[in-house]
């Protein structure tokens, strides 16, 4: 039996260390829709379904993240009709669902006629999708039951992409204000253990703010509902990048050396775009 020179058990080992770097690090990229205050039902949110489906066509996703206030209509029944005429191409698409509650969805038994739709196991819970790993909170309550949940899985996370979800945002300046519960007893958490980004509704616009020692926050509560105007931020606010009264949804794509979130309209144009870095 002839036996490999040195020179090619070097060559062979080399090669299959490559082969073992490339599989071990290298990841597709991962494609996450967002979408808040979209429950009105009838043509208005029939319409945001159809442009969601019409920019995932050509801009993969994984996933549908919803931001909360996913049913106005205070009606099971009508939730369920709506949803399906909305976003019943979500399956056949490969997407899978992650729902947040927002203030409207819990007038109606805690809004745990949504958890079948919005595939929620509860109020709180994670979701992974590639290498991005989504932190779901109920800020109707901000309660210590949730912090303590926070404190442990937070810090044990290992995802390259930590993105905290609830509806009250943290920093707006429109319809609302910053939630002083939610800045003073989660912010704090988010700050130390790495989390890049913060995605949040209720304000009826977009609004990008800059980050706050490392952490983002990204507002969009334009999926149907009448518009919030832009108004002007406190001095004591992260510093407002962008800002724009517009219906529309978020795109995230995430790859290991970068998270694009860009801000969609409901005609499919991107209006704003950031690039965050690990």
């Amino acid at each position: 039996m002839l036996q490999p020179s040195a020179v090619g058990r070097r060559l062979f080992l080399v090669l299959l260390g490559a082969a073992v770097l490339w599989t071990g690090t290298a990841h597709a990229a991962t494609g996450i829709l967002a979408v808040g205050d979209f429950g009105v039902g009838g043509t208005t949110e029939r319409e945001m379904g159809l442009a969601m489906k019409r920019f995932e066509a050509n801009h993969p996703a994984a996933l549908l993240l919803t931001l909360g206030d996913n049913d106005y209509t205070e009606s099971p029944s009508a939730f369920h009709r709506n949803w399906t005429a909305s976003f019943g191409w979500l399956g056949s698409a490969g997407l899978r669902v992650a729902g947040t509650l927002g203030n409207h969805d819990i007038r109606v038994d805690g809004g745990r006629y949504e958890y079948d739709e919005l595939d929620m196991p509860g109020t709180h819970y994670r979701r992974t999708a590639g290498n991005v790993t989504f932190f779901i909170l109920n800020s109707n309550r901000v309660n210590s039951f949730q912090t303590e949940w926070l404190k442990k899985v937070l810090p044990a996370s290992t995802a390259k992409w930590k993105i905290v979800v609830f509806h009250h945002p943290a920093w707006t300046c429109g319809g609302y204000r910053s939630n002083t519960a939610i800045v003073q007893t989660w912010v704090p958490l988010f700050e130390r253990y790495g989390v890049q980004l913060v995605l949040n509704g209720h304000d009826h616009n977009y609004q990008r703010f800059a980050p706050r020692r490392g952490v983002r926050y990204i507002v969009h509560g334009g999926g149907g509902q009448h518009l919030y105007p832009i108004e002007q931020c406190p001095a004591s606010y992260p510093t407002r990048k962008f800002a724009r009264a517009a219906h529309g949804f978020l795109y995230l794509r995430a790859t290991d050396s970068q998270l694009r979130v860009s801000s969609v309209t409901r005609r499919r144009t991107v209006i704003d775009t950031v690039v965050i870095y690990p």
